[in-house]
């Protein structure tokens, strides 16, 4: 699609109700025809930025924050109850809690690097998560999907979309909820979620058609991460 804009502006809606990026004075929709009102003035300034920095033809895949915004206005807003449920899913079986075997020289580097992740939200809400090793599933406990479920179902829409992005790329809900929160350093959680591939990586040998997906992939949890904190405002 060839470029039919001009202008692209970022204006704050009468009602106080958020902020939309314009293309020539006019709002832009979402997908479903919903006003695409975002939470922040800086959100809607990282959205504005994909539209001004388009070619004369449109690239779509370098709409991230726009992507985003509409999941979050056009599906966790109706659906809010199954994006939860979804991201407890990636909690019951999250891969900080899946280890090698005790006697492998990574399931120490594993409790090395997981365990100063996991204790704190055990010691913040009393409960434990039920650790493997091996690749046979155990369920994880009441409290504990109870505590993960405190964690998230208080957060706006805008958030639970950049969660469940993190949770989905990580198979960890654990990681993406320690992502969520201000002030995290989402480079090094992406860095321990993706411990045991890069120690077979290191291992057995880089293939690079490997690294180019774990690229992309830190490239879109990083994303996700910085939505949530531009949504926070």
């Amino acid at each position: 699609m060839k470029r039919f804009y001009k202008q692209v502006a970022v204006v704050q809606l009468d009602d106080g109700a958020g902020w939309q990026v314009t293309l020539d004075g006019r709002g832009i929709k979402t997908v479903r025809g919903a006003p695409q009102a975002v939470p922040s003035k800086a959100l809607a300034e990282a959205m504005a930025t994909e539209w001004a920095e388009q070619g004369e033809k449109l690239d779509t895949s370098k709409f991230v924050y726009r992507d985003m915004a509409d999941y979050a206005l056009d599906v966790v807003e109706s659906t809010r109850g199954d994006v939860i449920d979804k991201l407890l899913n990636y909690g019951e079986t999250d891969t900080l809690c899946y280890r090698a075997d005790p006697e492998d020289a990574l399931f120490a580097r594993q409790q090395e690097v997981w365990e100063p992740l996991l204790q704190p939200l055990e010691k913040a809400s009393d409960f434990t998560f039920t650790r493997v090793s091996g690749i046979v599933h155990k369920p994880q406990s009441e409290a504990a999907l109870a505590a993960l479920r405190a964690r998230i179902e208080g957060q706006s829409a805008f958030a639970l979309a950049g969660l469940e992005a993190m949770a989905s790329l990580a198979s960890s809900l654990i990681t993406a909820i320690l992502a969520g929160e201000p002030g995290a350093d989402a480079d090094s959680l992406w860095d321990a979620v993706c411990l045991e591939e890069l120690w077979q990586a290191d291992l057995w040998g880089r293939d690079e058609e490997a690294e180019e997906r774990r690229a992309k992939r830190r490239t879109d949890f990083l994303a996700a991460h910085q939505f949530i904190t531009l949504a926070r405002g």
